[in-house]
């Protein structure tokens, strides 16, 4: 396998780049958590997907994460 393959993100990555989106700490969310009520729009949601992907995740849809903006959901999507 050579480093050009697609790169898993880690669970913990997530958690912490979706905390500070919400200006939380990760402590602070659940699995549990619906990331729209904790108060992440559409446009932050934008960004998180271009920095996943970017970061070789292509799992990262915006479509798929919007229609269940639940933390385990996308922990399990992005970081299995």
């Amino acid at each position: 396998m050579s480093e050009d393959t697609v790169t898993t993100l880690d669970r913990d990555a997530v958690l912490a780049d979706i905390a500070a989106a919400l200006g939380v700490e990760p402590g602070e969310l659940t699995e549990d958590t619906n990331l729209f009520d904790a108060g992440l729009d559409s446009v932050r949601l934008m960004q998180l997907v271009e920095k996943w992907r970017s970061a070789g995740a292509p799992q990262a849809e915006f479509v798929t994460l919007a229609a269940e903006p639940v933390l385990g959901l996308w922990l399990d999507v992005l970081a299995p």
